[in-house]
C-alpha cells in the first residue's frame, strides 16, 4: 500500500479502549486502509450507529484495532512501573497478579504511596507510543488534532 490512510487519534484511542473493555460485550473495532475511518462492533450491534461493511474481515481493507493485551499493555506494564518507581514493593505487586482483583490492589498501592498520578501519565504514555508503532506497522497515519501533538522524544 503506497498511500497511509489517516486515523484521528482520540479516534484510535476510544476504539482501543473499547476492544480493552469487557470481554463479555465481544468488543472489536476496524479501521478502513482506505478511509481510516474505524468500524465499532459488539455482541449487541443494534446500537451501533450504522451497519458494519459485509468485507469487514478483508484483512486488506480493514485492520483490528489492538487490545491492551495485544499490544503487551496490561500486567508486564504494571510489571515495569513497579520495577522502575516502587522498589521493595515490586514483590507486592506481583502477588496482587496471582488472583482476581489484582489492578484495584495496584491501584490501591499506587495511592496510599502517592504514585496514583504518575502510573496514570506512564500508563497513558505506554498506550500512544505503542499505538503510534501499531498504526505505522500497519501503514496508518495518525492525524494530530492542534491540542494534542505527537509525543515528545525525552
Amino acid at each position: 500500500m503506497s498511500d497511509h490512510s489517516t486515523v484521528n487519534f482520540p479516534d484510535l484511542l476510544d476504539a482501543f479502549m473499547w476492544v480493552s473493555g469487557d470481554a463479555a460485550f465481544s468488543p472489536e473495532a476496524y479501521i478502513s486502509r482506505e478511509s481510516g475511518k474505524i468500524y465499532w462492533k459488539g455482541f449487541d450491534d443494534s446500537n451501533l450507529e450504522e451497519e458494519l461493511p459485509d468485507d469487514i474481515d478483508d484483512p486488506d481493507l480493514y485492520v483490528p484495532v489492538p487490545s491492551k493485551n495485544d499490544l503487551d499493555l496490561g500486567r508486564r506494564l504494571v510489571f515495569r512501573f513497579a520495577e522502575e518507581h516502587l522498589g521493595d514493593a515490586c514483590e507486592l505487586v506481583y502477588g496482587f497478579f496471582r488472583s482476581r482483583g489484582a489492578y484495584a490492589r495496584f491501584k490501591d498501592l499506587l495511592d496510599r504511596k502517592g504514585q496514583l498520578d504518575h502510573w496514570h501519565d506512564y500508563e497513558n504514555k505506554a498506550v500512544e507510543a505503542a499505538l503510534r508503532e501499531w498504526c505505522e506497522d500497519n501503514d496508518l497515519r495518525i492525524a494530530d488534532t492542534p491540542d494534542r501533538p505527537g509525543p515528545t522524544q525525552s
